[in-house]
């Protein structure tokens, strides 16, 4: 696997967004609901409602709306906020990427070809 830069934004305590919040967001935006995103990325329903809660919670708009079953089948659907929410998260991805392409590159080149070993604990004396 070639190395790669994942990307979090800390907005202070308990507010953030990551790789998998955004994967979270593309997978409710294709499933059209909670349930199905979080089986497509083999989360559970209760996860998955937490973190599009505690999206929901952090910033001033709502990132996901749901809507109960009935005769319209319920669902969730990304907001207008949510949907230019995920696509500056990609925009700063995509901008960090190339930026730090050639610092990742000498990273890479300097990997141990040999996985390492087994971290040995070491009991330091006082």
């Amino acid at each position: 696997m070639p190395p790669r830069l994942t990307l979090r934004v800390d907005f202070g305590p308990r507010q953030s967004i990551g790789p998998g919040k955004m994967r979270l967001l593309e997978a409710i935006d294709s499933a059209g609901s909670i349930s199905g995103a979080g089986r497509a990325l083999g989360m559970s329903y209760r996860r998955a409602w937490m973190l599009i809660d505690d999206l929901n919670g952090c910033f001033t708009e709502k990132v996901v709306t749901t809507a109960l079953g009935g005769k319209e089948g319920g669902g969730a659907k990304l907001t207008p906020f949510g949907q230019n929410l995920l696509k500056h998260y990609r925009a700063i991805e995509t901008e960090a990427a190339t930026a730090a392409k050639k610092h990742i590159a000498f990273l890479a080149r300097s990997l141990s070809e040999k996985p390492p070993a087994e971290a040995k604990r070491t009991r330091i004396s006082k």
